[in-house]
């Protein structure tokens, strides 16, 4: 019978450590099929799985395995240059990550807090963008993104992809910001509907919005404060 390479797309459904991550997240995952997720085939006699637990049976563990060398690598048959250099790549990364500290997340404790987050993106554009900041249940910023970018005079919003984000990133508190380059500080009525739309869809979602930043080059608005939430 003819011999052939186990290539990780001819695997059987529930052994195809790519659709485990999809379909259960990444935590299931043995130390083996994350390495096969790497190499994504293993050689004519074993499944990369297989070939992953060898390597992983020669190296004890995955500290020793970021230690190895591409020669010793390539030794195990069905790694080539350049899956072993993926394999180092990946090791080295996992080894920069766990000497970085960890980053203390900022705490909105009030509304000069959120813009002195957002100004430095936003306060002295020519044009007017409209940023999100996505916080968790303690108020700490976990994420901030820009959802539109426009003219002089206004930006599009697209409130599917602010509850996108939020479900992506975990948030329950959601602070709304864009800036106006006139420097004028005055909620339009756009504005001030765009707010109504957001805060409403968030309640259906259990998602909170819990401030509109209108932020300028010399200051900022804010509708909680302001009461026009």
């Amino acid at each position: 019978m003819e011999q052939t390479s186990f290539s990780i797309k001819q695997w059987a459904e529930d052994d195809k450590p790519r659709e485990k991550l999809m379909l259960k997240g990444k935590q299931v995952l043995s130390d083996a099929e994350l390495i096969a997720i790497l190499i994504g085939s293993g050689s004519r006699d074993e499944s990369a799985v297989d070939l992953s637990k060898r390597i992983l049976g020669e190296a004890s563990n995955l500290k020793a395995l970021g230690k190895m060398t591409l020669q010793q690598l390539t030794k195990f048959k069905g790694i080539g240059e350049a899956k072993a250099i993926t394999i180092m790549a990946a090791m080295e990364l996992g080894r920069r990550r766990g000497s970085e500290e960890e980053v203390e997340l900022k705490k909105i404790t009030s509304s000069k807090a959120a813009f002195d987050i957002i100004y430095p993106f936003i306060g002295e554009l020519p044009h007017e963008e409209f940023w999100i900041l996505y916080l968790n249940n303690s108020n700490k910023v976990i994420y901030k993104s820009q959802l539109s970018k426009g003219g002089i005079t206004g930006t599009v919003v697209d409130i599917r992809l602010v509850f996108k984000m939020a479900f992506e990133q975990n948030a329950v508190n959601l602070i709304l910001c864009h800036n106006h380059p006139s420097g004028i500080l005055q909620a339009s009525e756009a504005d001030k509907q765009i707010t109504r739309k957001l805060k409403e869809a968030g309640k259906m979602l259990d998602v909170n919005v819990i401030d509109h930043l209108i932020v300028t080059q010399n200051g900022y608005l804010s509708f909680a404060d302001d009461g026009i939430l």
